[in-house]
């Protein structure tokens, strides 16, 4: 490495396991190349200095396009290490003097990364999102008590005798069930991710995704990660694909598998500027 150049870091694996894939490119249309120390490894791209300063990155993470197009160069790069091995995925940008302040860093973190990797070996990140669908939950029969409608008889609506009372009585109803279908609706992904969550071993609740961003329609009132054993895969998808269908008014989608970038810190440390 010189002086025009820093370090963008992608993933650390095992020593034993660590290599990198001649076919990919990082983030900056590098070829990432492989620093080991001890019993570590990590996966780096020399990406040019001026072009990721401190300031620059700012700048970009503003512009959606680079945004979109680095991330995707970021994951094809952890991606591949993956194929090799178990790997902890580190922070988008993330990143790095040169090479020997990255061993630097892998020494002093040798204990924290041998058990991380050991805790995500033989599992992966399986990615399942809700989607409600509100005129549906809206129009679903209400699922309350009775109990729930007993109501005195002042309090009770006025028998529909005329037109006009008969379409305000629908309309309060309408009201009625939109206001509900909410509340039904986060019940449903409860229920949901309470299942699913009984197949992983650790699972994490994420905040629901700009719909303008993510180009979809309704309510996303589940976006959850859940790492599970690679022997339980195929019974975690046949169980989403179970429940999807299940909910008036709920679509499911699953995704994966992924490097575990939900179940890992951040980053090692503060990465340098």
């Amino acid at each position: 490495m010189n002086n025009d150049s820093v370090d963008w870091v992608y993933a650390i694996l095992p020593g034993s396991t660590a290599a990198v894939s001649a076919d990919v490119v990082g983030v900056a249309g590098e070829p990432p190349h492989v620093v080991r120390a001890g019993s570590l490894a990590a996966i780096v791209g020399s990406v040019p200095a001026g072009e990721f300063s401190e300031d620059i990155l700012q700048e970009r993470l503003g512009d959606l396009s680079w945004l979109e197009s680095s991330v995707r160069a970021h994951h094809r790069v952890v991606e591949a290490a993956a194929h090799t091995g178990t790997v902890l995925p580190l922070r988008f940008a993330t990143i790095y003097r040169d090479d020997e302040r990255v061993r630097e860093m892998l020494g002093r973190r040798e204990t924290a990364f041998t058990t991380a990797l050991s805790r995500l070996s033989d599992r992966a990140e399986w990615g399942v999102k809700a989607y409600a669908d509100p005129e549906v939950l809206a129009a679903a029969p209400d699922e309350r008590s009775p109990e729930a409608d007993t109501a005195a008889p002042d309090e009770r609506s006025p028998e529909p005798d005329s037109p006009g009372t008969t379409y305000l009585l629908h309309k309060r109803a309408r009201q009625r069930q939109r206001e509900n279908a909410g509340d039904r609706a986060a019940a449903y992904a409860e229920r949901i991710h309470a299942t699913l969550a009984a197949y992983a071993a650790h699972a994490v609740l994420h905040p629901p995704q700009d719909a303008g961003l993510a180009r979809y329609q309704g309510w996303m009132v589940l976006n959850a990660s859940y790492l599970t054993d690679d022997a339980r895969a195929g019974e975690f998808a046949s169980t989403v694909a179970n429940l999807d269908g299940r909910f008036p008014g709920i679509r499911l989608e699953l995704s994966g598998p992924w490097p575990a970038y939900s179940f890992v810190a951040d980053s090692p440390e503060d990465p340098e500027p």
